[in-house]
């Protein structure tokens, strides 16, 4: 996870006006390249689902995933202004979270949006996220 110092993103928890959030902030903004990742599941690298009727271990492997990603586009998790969770029950919610929580600095929480679905592209799957970072450019 990215430093706050080295981050290029203002986190703004509550404007005036709106309760605090937990776990979230409300607006994200910052600088630099947009990195769009797709959402993410609880695929191995050889296309197999993890954890099967285990909504922690599909989180974990979707935010691994996630990592993953974020590192082929230079950027890592202190880089995420905005996360969105598609799960197919929001008592899977709790997982995610404890799974997110590993993953970001939770002092500066991206903005993020939680969704419930009646399912996903593959009925095994529980749990899906999808990131935006943005990435300080560098000179040189």
């Amino acid at each position: 996870m990215a430093s706050p110092e080295n981050s290029s993103l203002t986190h703004i928890a509550a404007p005036e006006g709106v309760a605090p959030g937990t776990g979230y902030t409300h607006v994200v903004t910052g600088t630099g390249r947009l990195v769009a990742v797709s959402g993410q599941v609880a695929f191995d690298a050889d296309g197999a689902v993890v954890g099967t009727g285990d909504p922690a271990a599909q989180a974990r492997q979707a935010f691994e995933n996630l990592r993953r990603c974020l590192a082929a586009a230079g950027a890592d998790f202190g880089d995420v202004l905005k996360l969105t969770y598609y799960v197919t029950d929001v008592a899977h919610l709790p997982a995610v979270r404890e799974a997110r929580d590993a993953y970001v600095d939770t002092a500066r929480p991206p903005a993020s949006t939680a969704v419930q679905v009646a399912a996903l592209f593959r009925p095994e799957l529980v749990v899906e996220v999808e990131a935006l970072a943005l990435v300080r450019e560098t000179s040189g």
